[in-house]
């Protein structure tokens, strides 16, 4: 129960905390943080925080952020909120159900701890410009999407500004704190745009998503996902048993029954046991295990962590930490660095290597299939004698079918030579990315 100060929104208690946490000097203080009320009046009053995602991590690091003081937090999220997001996202309640993830979650919160101002955003990250998030000091993820985090993570690095010797204008470095979980596990990092290691830098710690192999999902199939794949992949185009071309609705309970059923059979059929509802939608949903001790904990992390790059209080994490608490309890602590050749904060074009006869199809596979790279659906364009030629996109439909033919085309045939430099556009980036080409001869093959 609240107290009255507390209801008259002073908190005297809360502010006399940090009031001694910041207006004093300490052997675990920074060495540039100066002590006094200016960190304090920085703190409460004109440090802007963007929480990205509002869902099990997303909630828990509002309330954690509200709590320390932060006054002005925007938070910025796309989805609605689901029933089965009530039993670990702790700002929402049933009659929430439908409503925006970010606007609940920003009203519960106003509501709840006085003087706190928070924005919501009920829009795709992708929507706002640059503009938009150089308005903020520090960026807080709490994300389940690795494509989603590359993107902001790729649009600080592209917010830096160098002056005419190449030196870095620190005025221009918006920090990323980054957290993540998956079941007992979880990990949080910070990222000084063009100091430290960026997310792209160790991108391999992410493993690439699991694809199963399609003679196995239809010829030998041995595991429950096995049978859910086949239906979701070939039955459901063959039969479409809610109307020709309807697709496939991981929120429709209806939707999800009748991939389950017919799953069940195919597992019966294979003597394959293990096949469940909830497993359905989590293949069809490709939902990650979520814990709601594990979003304490990590949340907890990464919240004090923007508390120190705020005020400088204490040396923040250096730069990587994992925890886990499957069996027993651990955690890690380690300095993850940078890759000279990283594709975002670099600088510098990533070096290709095909023959010339290499078909442009075998450029998109290695893009898509490189664990480094990762891309989702890469759209190539180049320039050919001063003038910009697409070779092949496929986000727009019309470009797709207009470029296709282009896929069994050699590199050579298209008019590319060694060193010739190419842009890829892609979902997990904001901003085309510099490749150099290597092509080379059988002979320098072999």
């Amino acid at each position: 129960m609240a107290s009255s100060s507390d209801e008259r929104g002073d908190w005297p208690g809360r502010w006399n905390h940090l009031r001694k946490i910041l207006e004093r000097t300490g052997p675990l203080s920074h060495p540039q943080f100066e002590a006094g009320p200016h960190a304090l009046e920085f703190l409460l009053e004109q440090c802007r925080i963007l929480v990205v995602g509002a869902g099990g991590l997303g909630c828990e690091l509002l309330k954690n952020l509200a709590l320390m003081g932060f006054r002005n937090i925007d938070v910025i999220d796309m989805d609605t909120i689901e029933i089965s997001n009530l039993n670990r996202q702790f700002l929402f309640r049933p009659q929430d159900v439908g409503k925006s993830k970010a606007e609940v979650a920003a009203e519960f919160i106003n509501k709840r701890i006085p003087n706190c101002r928070v924005t919501p955003h009920f829009k795709k990250i992708q929507d706002y410009d640059e503009i938009f998030y150089s308005d903020f000091h520090i960026v807080i993820c709490g994300l389940d999407s690795v494509i989603a985090r590359r993107w902001i993570n790729a649009m600080l690095v592209s917010l830096l500004k160098y002056n005419n010797n190449g030196e870095l204008d620190p005025d221009s470095i918006i920090p990323m704190v980054d957290g993540g979980t998956e079941g007992f596990k979880g990990n949080g990092r910070v990222i000084i745009p063009g100091m430290t290691a960026c997310l792209e830098c160790n991108l391999d710690l992410f493993p690439p998503q699991v694809n199963f192999p399609l003679c196995t999902i239809a010829h030998t199939p041995r595991l429950p996902e096995h049978c859910i794949e086949y239906v979701r992949v070939l039955l459901w185009s063959k039969e479409y048993p809610f109307g020709d071309n309807v697709e496939i609705d991981g929120d429709d309970p209806e939707h999800i029954q009748w991939i389950y059923e017919k799953a069940s059979e195919r597992a019966n059929e294979y003597n394959i046991q293990g096949v469940t509802y909830r497993l359905t939608q989590g293949v069809i949903k490709h939902i990650i295990p979520a814990v709601a001790s594990t979003n304490a904990v990590i949340a907890s992390i990464c919240a004090t962590e923007v508390f120190k790059l705020a005020t400088s209080c204490c040396p923040s994490l250096n730069n990587y930490v994992v925890f886990n608490d499957a069996d027993g309890l651990y955690t890690y602590t380690f300095e993850a660095s940078r890759k000279e050749d990283c594709l975002v904060c670099s600088q510098m074009p990533k070096l290709l290597t095909f023959k010339e006869n290499s078909k442009l199809q075998e450029v998109i596979e290695f893009l898509s299939g490189n664990p480094v790279l990762q891309m989702k659906s890469p759209g190539i364009t180049t320039a050919i004698n001063g003038k910009r030629k697409t070779l092949y996109i496929q986000s727009v439909e019309s470009l797709e079918k207009q470029t296709r033919p282009n896929l069994k085309k050699s590199l050579k045939e298209l008019g590319l030579i060694d060193g010739q430099e190419i842009l890829v556009a892609d979902v997990t980036s904001p901003n085309s990315l510099l490749f150099k080409l290597h092509l080379v001869d059988e002979m320098q093959a072999d």
